[in-house]
């Protein structure tokens, strides 16, 4: 499956800027230019007047964290669905046990 989405602002490590993001799969294709040609997809997006996160990092999570007896918040399904609508598609969790 594919999709384009398309008239949005794609924010990456060096700024924001107008970029259309074509996807396959699971897997982040191109960023591509405003209205750039691409191969037929199926499945158009329109982002205009939104952001958007193709792929961040969080390299600093603690799921399932135990500390003083108890444990953080999040379960690794719930912190990382919750990452995922935020745009963030790898997490490196830090869950080491602090005494």
């Amino acid at each position: 499956m594919s999709i384009l989405i398309t008239g949005g602002t794609v924010v990456s490590a060096t700024g924001p800027f107008p970029a259309d993001v074509l996807v396959s799969g699971e897997r982040i294709e191109a960023v591509l230019a405003p209205g750039a040609a691409h191969p037929e997809v199926d499945t158009v997006l329109d982002a205009t007047g939104k952001y958007v996160l193709p792929g961040g990092i969080d390299a600093h999570t603690h799921m399932e964290m135990p500390f003083g007896g108890t444990f953080s918040h999040d379960t690794f399904e719930t912190g990382t669905t919750a990452a995922a609508w935020g745009g963030t598609t790898t997490i490196v969790d830090r869950s080491e046990e602090h005494t």
